[in-house]
């Protein structure tokens, strides 16, 4: 069972995902959200899948809606009860496979908003 990250791994590890769009989930549930544009459905679509197949690898999957070019991420880890090193894991390989989208402006707070 994944642990939920620490006030150490925290301080440590949110920041850079801050600085890449990550924010804190606007439900106050511990968990980071992230709001992509993509050119169109195809490159959308085609992002999640290849998220998809990391994620099943990985045996940790997001919550995530898709509108046409947009995909919304929401990650947190269920049995951890909040944020696990799964998450942060998940959230860096997302970062590599979402190209040339953008960062949308989405809800939430800050990253640092869960740093305790």
């Amino acid at each position: 069972m994944a642990e939920r990250l620490d006030s150490a791994a925290r301080q440590a590890l949110l920041p850079p995902l801050g600085d890449s769009g990550w924010r804190a989930a606007p439900d106050g549930r511990d968990a980071i959200v992230k709001s992509l544009r993509f050119r169109d459905f195809s490159e959308a679509w085609g992002f999640m899948a290849r998220v998809a197949l990391v994620a099943e690898k990985a045996g940790h999957h997001p919550e995530w809606a898709n509108v046409w070019n947009r995909v919304e991420i929401t990650l947190t880890t269920h049995d951890a009860g909040g944020l696990s090193r799964q998450d942060i894991d998940l959230a860096q390989r997302i970062d590599r496979l979402a190209g040339a989208a953008t960062v949308i402006d989405g809800p939430g707070w800050p990253v640092a908003a869960l740093i305790a």
